[in-house]
């Protein structure tokens, strides 16, 4: 195989074991850049020589002290709101421009010292919102990569990077991985710290993982979770074991499958596709059951799309006040409907969400994970647009644990996917039943010319 193929778990197993070398790893991942990405416009900021000299320390090191941590000499791409200290951290915003920390994001840190290297920082939309940004979709040009984790999923499909980093206020890391072939991951809402990440919404926010397998997105997981004194919305229970869970023989789940809504909203080739997935679930040993959403699902939308406003605005607010026309044409909307909502309708809201919570918790009880299509359709031939989120706008209201994985092609060849939830802090359930959805359909992606 290919070096720039390897994914996180089958490179850092050659690396430990001494059959590849970190600068080998690194060498074929830029040289795979170089011949990419000008037609794939993934990265903002990406210094070969710095992540060059990573390799190299990282080999000597190996050589002389052994393996730092689970991602030793792992190259891994860091979606550009994360901070990174020495390393320019743009949000691809003309107001962070010129902006280079002095310290690392706890989730960068955290990978820093399991031994990964940061490779580069990958293209978002403007402060991760939803005017779209320039990185095309590998599979075919003319369709959008979805956002705002765009750059950091096309790096990933397209193997410049076996592993990225993305985050999701909405639908920001399933979506692109959905529509570029690869599984995205978001963790339960205060699983793993935020600080040092450049907000849109604080209590909608979430870390995500793009990956091109479950057992990799449970390995950066693993690394990142946990407890940190500097975010204060972070968890303080304790962390599972993530890659255990994916690692030991899983017993099929209990599937809950959620057409209400979701089938209603989806394209025809999109249910049959998922009707089929869910077949094929259901004869490897499945218990698959049609399950009912809570009364509250119907009007959280309404409600988080109130909370997403108000803390966009405020965050925004000086800096919107200074030049308003920095700003994309569709953040402006927001942020400017956001100054205008009043506090007792964003308290409302947020106790809207709060019921919406409480009322998932109890289904969620019913089964291991709730299955869905993880969009309405694929990834749409519009480059204006990022795609639409609201198959995922559900799960991450109210912090749930949820991941896509690619379930097969539409008939225009373009990649579709299957999106599992499960409870609050059931990592080890939703990556366990994942892996054994990966394992039972058997669909790897990789986008056309690209081998």
């Amino acid at each position: 195989m290919q070096q720039w193929n390897l994914t996180v778990a089958q490179a850092s197993s050659m690396i430990r074991s001494g059959e590849l070398s970190p600068v080998a790893l690194i060498e074929s991942l830029l040289e795979r850049v170089r011949r990419l990405e000008p037609s794939l416009k993934a990265w903002v900021t990406l210094d070969a020589e710095l992540a060059l000299a990573a390799a190299r320390s990282s080999e000597m090191e190996l050589k002389s002290h052994g393996p730092q941590g689970p991602l030793h000499g792992i190259p891994v791409g860091i979606k550009d709101i994360y901070y990174t200290k020495g390393i320019p951290t743009t949000a691809c915003a003309p107001q962070y421009a010129s902006f280079v920390p002095t310290y690392d994001a706890s989730s960068v840190a955290r990978l820093k010292a399991a031994g990964a290297i940061i490779l580069g920082k990958a293209v978002t939309t403007q402060f991760a919102a939803t005017d779209p940004s320039p990185t095309f979709n590998p599979w075919n040009p003319a369709h959008t990569p979805g956002g705002s984790s765009s750059g950091s999923a096309v790096a990933v499909a397209s193997r410049m990077c076996p592993a990225a980093l993305g985050s999701q206020t909405v639908g920001s890391t399933l979506r692109p991985a959905a529509y570029n072939g690869i599984v995205g991951f978001k963790p339960t809402y205060g699983r793993v710290s935020k600080y040092g990440i450049i907000p849109l919404a604080w209590s909608l926010d979430t870390v995500g993982i793009l990956a091109r397998s479950v057992e990799d997105a449970a390995l950066l997981l693993q690394v990142m979770a946990g407890h940190d004194d500097q975010d204060p919305s972070s968890s303080t229970l304790p962390v599972d074991d993530y890659v255990g869970a994916v690692a030991k023989p899983v017993t099929p789940p209990r599937i809950g499958l959620v057409r209400e809504f979701f089938y209603e909203h989806a394209t025809e080739e999109v249910r049959r596709h998922t009707d089929q997935v869910v077949a094929r679930l259901r004869q490897a040993g499945a218990t698959v059951q049609d399950v009912r959403l809570p009364e509250s699902f119907h009007v959280h939308e309404a409600a988080r799309n109130v909370v997403f406003a108000v803390e966009a605005a405020v965050f925004h607010q000086q800096m919107f006040a200074e030049d308003p026309n920095s700003y994309g044409p569709l953040l402006r909307r927001l942020i400017e409907a956001g100054s205008l909502i009043p506090g007792v309708s964003y308290l409302q809201a947020q106790r809207v969400r709060r019921q919406f919570r409480t009322e998932m918790d109890a289904l969620l009880a019913e089964v291991d994970v709730l299955l869905t299509p993880a969009t309405p359709s694929p990834a749409p031939r519009d480059r204006a647009t990022t795609g639409n989120p609201l198959f995922q706008g559900s799960w991450t209201s109210c912090g749930l644990p949820c991941i896509a994985i690619p379930s097969g092609l539409s008939a225009d060849g373009m990649p579709l996917g299957i999106q599992l939830a499960s409870a609050p802090f059931t990592e080890a359930m939703v990556l366990a039943a994942a892996k054994w959805c990966e394992t039972t359909l058997g669909v790897t992606l990789m986008p056309p010319g690209m081998e």
